[in-house]
């Protein structure tokens, strides 16, 4: 990836509001991947008993809003 605001990182972002960590996948970013994958994930299955979700269907978007602005962001390994 270039860096950010390249084609990738763009790429990424749509990856990830699709899918929550697609995007991160796709920059290579496997421990990111992972914990947005899982966390958003488990956020929303939590708000689907009705009784939690006033509690996780909040935190589930914002962590889903945060993963992808994350992506756009990405600025990948600086080169000395």
């Amino acid at each position: 990836m270039s860096g950010q605001g390249s084609g990738g990182n763009v790429i990424a972002a749509i990856c990830n509001f699709f899918i929550p960590g697609l995007g991160h996948l796709v920059q290579g970013r496997i421990l990111g991947a992972l914990f947005y994958f899982i966390v958003v994930g488990v956020s929303y299955a939590l708000a689907a008993t009705v009784v939690l979700a006033i509690v996780f269907w909040p935190l589930g978007v914002i962590l889903h809003i945060i993963c992808i602005i994350s992506a756009a962001r990405y600025r990948g390994r600086e080169m000395l």
